[in-house]
């Protein structure tokens, strides 16, 4: 389906245009009203609470103009985090570039895992993520406790640099030590948490998806099973997480035994649960060490 397929956008006022959008996005997107608030915030550089309380504001011939590129874009394929370069997770905003996968919100349940056990363990403060991306997960737990240390890695140079960016923007860099680096690699321990969203979606099953192609494959395959780079950090992180540590680590839905099998193998003495998310899927595999 192609944009000029479709009727301009011609409506004068915000909450006449984002109704439109809304049409125009159905299909290509699971919440097209939301992203219709995120593209008006953009397209009148305002927030979204200001979008939200002026729906009879009129839209000038400017803005119309950038609304009709955005869309544009969006129909040639590009995904909206990327046209507008950035996106919100865990109620902060995080600069997002083609280099990183989008945060999703079901990754926010690794970090209120993350949060609530840091805070039920105050002298817990040195964590460790492998796979950083946008270093959404590191900036939003340094970001909720004051006292961490997080020593972020990815492998990815461009990503690295992104996170980077996100971490300066919201005054934690002194506390998210990033490195370009292959997982844990190298990396000197021990760590009370390591934590990470890694590729895990099975390289079969990935190129029949949408997201295929449209974000970076290095941070979307998970290898034959979806399991291989979860493999690797396991392998690393036996040697790494402290005793009494915890583990986080987001998972396929369809594949939670066998990546507590796995897990296994690497602790055999560690408590190994899954956690369901919103939509009542096997998210977040947990792993607690003894």
């Amino acid at each position: 389906m192609n944009f000029r397929d479709f009727s301009p956008i011609r409506s004068k006022t915000l909450s006449a245009a984002m109704a439109q959008i809304r049409q125009h996005l159905a299909g290509l997107t699971d919440t097209p009203g939301l992203d219709a608030q995120v593209l008006m915030a953009y397209v009148c550089k305002r927030d979204r609470t200001w979008v939200l309380a002026h729906p009879e504001y009129e839209i000038s011939a400017e803005e119309t103009l950038r609304m009709a590129d955005v869309l544009a874009q969006i129909y040639a394929g590009i995904p909206l985090p990327y046209v507008i370069g950035e996106w919100e997770f865990y109620q902060l905003p995080f600069k997002i570039t083609p280099s990183v996968l989008i945060p999703r919100p079901e990754t926010e349940l690794l970090v209120e895992y993350a949060l609530n056990w840091l805070r039920a363990h105050p002298r817990s403060n040195r964590v460790a993520e492998a796979g950083a991306g946008s270093g959404c997960i590191s900036v939003s737990i340094a970001v909720n406790i004051p006292g961490v240390h997080i020593t972020a890695t990815d492998i990815s140079p461009e990503a690295v640099a992104v996170a980077e960016k996100n971490a300066a923007m919201h005054q934690v860099s002194d506390r998210v030590h990033l490195y370009v680096n292959d997982l844990l690699a190298g990396i000197p321990g021990p760590f009370d948490l390591i934590c990470a969203n890694l590729p895990y979606i099975p390289s079969a099953s990935l190129r029949k998806l949408p997201v295929y192609m449209r974000e970076p494959t290095l941070a979307l395959d998970g290898g034959e099973d979806g399991l291989t780079v979860i493999g690797q950090l396991l392998e690393q992180a036996s040697q790494k997480l402290a005793p009494g540590g915890l583990m986080l680590l987001e998972i396929e839905a369809g594949h939670p035994e066998e990546a507590k099998a796995l897990a296994a193998r690497f602790f055999p003495e560690a408590k190994i649960s899954t956690k369901l998310d919103l939509a009542g899927h096997h998210r977040l595999l947990i792993l607690e060490n003894v």
